[in-house]
């Protein structure tokens, strides 16, 4: 007798039911709907719609008044209309927050990536300004290339001195052969620096 006064006071909380509902997929109802909202989103669909109102018009209005099986007023198109349109926008809605569900994890992926990329960035930039500081004291490509261009220079000097050297003594032995050639004569550059140099033999 007491519970069930305390059941009909307003006061006082409604012991709880153990009423359990079978719960539906999400995912699939998902799907299900993200198809339907696609489907209700394509020009067929309202084409379609449209040739079906046409037609349903045109029957229950000049078809004989025996077949008409929605007269004017055309209640039972007003309530199909309705249902649908009470069914159409949940789904719609359940679609968009699938896709901004998405849209989301898809944000959430790049903003991860793109951190990624700006840590990799960062340690290439320090690694690429450690080796500067360490090649700071080596000697670089245009160093070398104007070394090397430098000696090449100084043997093709040397070369172009034995040359003439060669060419001078030549003409030497000529004259010595012919008689003509004096001993005193005196010798020239190329002979004191090849002198010098410890080639030459006088």
């Amino acid at each position: 007798m007491s519970d069930q006064r305390r059941g009909d006071r307003l006061d006082q909380p409604r012991a709880p039911r153990n009423l359990r509902l079978r719960r539906v997929d999400a995912e699939t109802f998902g799907r299900w709907a993200e198809g339907i909202a696609r489907g209700m989103g394509t020009a067929n669909f309202l084409v379609y719609m449209t040739l079906i109102l046409v037609a349903w018009f045109l029957w229950n209005t000049l078809a004989p008044a025996n077949l008409r099986f929605d007269p004017y007023t055309f209640t039972f198109l007003t309530l199909i209309l309705s249902l649908q349109a009470s069914y159409a926008a949940p789904l719609i809605l359940l679609a968009q927050n699938r896709q901004a569900d998405r849209d989301r994890i898809a944000l959430d992926e790049d903003r991860r990536r793109a951190t990624l990329q700006k840590a990799d960035t960062e340690y290439l930039a320090r690694e690429i300004a450690a080796l500067r500081i360490a090649m700071g004291d080596v000697a670089t490509r245009d160093f070398l290339r104007s070394e090397l261009t430098r000696l090449g220079e100084e043997l093709d000097e040397a070369a172009e001195r034995r040359r003439k050297l060669e060419r001078r003594q030549q003409e030497r032995g000529t004259r010595r052969a012919a008689g003509g050639e004096r001993l005193d004569e005196p010798r020239d550059e190329l002979d004191g620096d090849f002198a010098r140099d410890g080639r030459y033999d006088g």
